[in-house]
């Protein structure tokens, strides 16, 4: 059996480019994404608006279109991806985030799984594998969906290096959860590490070729995957293995991977390799052996983060967790969707991700839609001199979450599955 592989480079915005065409090739992309199948290149959107480390960033996006049309790979042949969840809307988050400027300047389908594709039953999907599943037939009886057009399909992870309130850590493994469960993911969260392992598992039978490239450019620390803490870290990684890039990433906040669930059950059922002690690293030694000291999650947790802990795994878990399996279950997402995106960020956001903002990667941000890569197509040797400016603050962040809690409620599918039966009868 080969040992696993995880490529580390550092980078800056006059390099960003190419230094994704070389990542990705010391990780060996090309034996794993094949060329003659369709590519879904997983978008991570953790928060609609934009905050340094919660999403994929666009000269991630960017880098690894290129990588691959640079390589011949064909366009027509490549989508981006994007799930939906009921606290956030994909679709404010791809412009926040500036992720659809990329998948439209190259003229890449977009598409959104919840809305155009068809589902099928997870059973007919994967036959005799759900014996297999370590809590999934627990969670979901009945089976659960999954997007048909994922089978046979290459996927491309794109997450950041940022920690978690429930996983300790989240990246690779992790972005698969929003794609591949449709509706009520939220059952899983008292078994989160357990699904993790299931739900790679299924990929790991439905696609031709799993790959992930991980931005930490930006790397967050603290209550994620949105209340965080953005540090500059100016690193990228790329792995075939999902738990050896999850792994590393992990040491390079200074958390021990397995001790991590979900990184320690799929290295010990054989999923990957999560001991960093077995896997080899390319590129940078140096960036690899770095310790960022990173607190985690779990030291300075907000309000909304506690009450989580206390619903999924504390003295609340009886009686409130019965109530999220029924049809009071939105007052969690409408209660979601009040404190992070009426409160917390009109509040906090600005002050907490100022001195990313004044980063080169900030500047580059701020000025994306005018920058332009060197002749070259090495990266952005101009980006600018002023810091990243977030209009979406105070109360103009506070008017957008009313939107929001909107199609939050109407978006619920504890409501929406209604609807749909009310049509169909």
């Amino acid at each position: 059996m080969a040992k696993a592989k995880v490529a580390i480079l550092r980078t800056t915005p006059a390099t960003v480019l190419s230094d994704y065409h070389s990542l990705m090739n010391l990780a060996g992309y090309q034996d794993v994404v094949a060329k003659d199948a369709d590519t879904a290149l997983k978008v991570n959107i953790s928060w609609h608006f934009f905050f340094p480390a919660t999403s994929t960033t666009p000269w991630q996006l960017e880098g690894v279109i290129r990588a691959m049309k640079r390589d011949g790979y064909d366009p027509s042949l490549m989508h981006a991806c994007h799930n939906r969840t009921v606290v956030i809307d994909a679709h404010l988050g791809e412009r926040e985030n500036k992720q659809v400027n990329v998948v439209d300047a190259h003229k890449l389908r977009n598409i959104h799984i919840y809305e155009t594709e068809e589902w099928i039953n997870i059973r007919e999907a994967v036959g005799d594998l759900t014996k297999k599943f370590t809590c999934l037939n627990q969670v979901y009886p009945k089976g659960f969906m999954i997007p048909k057009r994922f089978i046979g399909e290459n996927i491309i992870h794109l997450p950041t290096v940022k920690t978690h309130v429930f996983t300790t850590t989240t990246g690779a493994m992790k972005n698969a959860f929003g794609g591949l469960l449709n509706e009520h993911r939220h059952w899983t969260h008292p078994v989160i590490h357990e699904t993790l392992v299931d739900l790679l598992m299924i990929q790991k039978k439905i696609h031709r070729g799993v790959f992930a490239v991980m931005d930490g450019t930006f790397a967050g620390d603290g209550p994620g995957p949105r209340c965080m803490t953005p540090h500059v870290k100016n690193v990228i990684l790329a792995s075939a293995d999902q738990v050896a890039i999850d792994a590393v990433a992990a040491k390079l906040m200074g958390l021990d991977p397995m001790s991590i669930k979900f990184i320690r059950m799929a290295h010990e059922m054989g999923l990957g390799c999560g001991d960093p002690r077995d896997i080899e690293i390319v590129g940078d030694q140096s960036a690899a052996a770095e310790n960022w000291h990173f607190a985690g999650p779990f030291k300075k947790m907000t309000f909304a983060s506690r009450m989580q802990h206390k619903i999924y795994w504390g003295p609340m878990k009886g009686p409130i967790e019965w109530s999220l399996k029924t049809v009071l279950a939105p007052w969690a997402y409408i209660a979601s969707v009040i404190y992070h995106d009426s409160y917390w960020y009109p509040v906090n956001a600005k002050r907490q991700m100022q001195s990313a903002l004044d980063s080169p990667w900030g500047r580059l941000f701020r000025n994306w839609e005018t920058v332009q890569p060197d002749a070259a197509g090495l990266g952005y040797p101009e980006v600018g001199t002023d810091a990243a400016r977030i209009e979406k603050t105070g109360a103009k962040a506070l008017v957008q979450s009313i939107g929001i809690l909107g199609t939050c409620i109407k978006e619920a599918p504890e409501f929406a599955g209604r609807r749909r039966h009310a049509k169909r009868s």
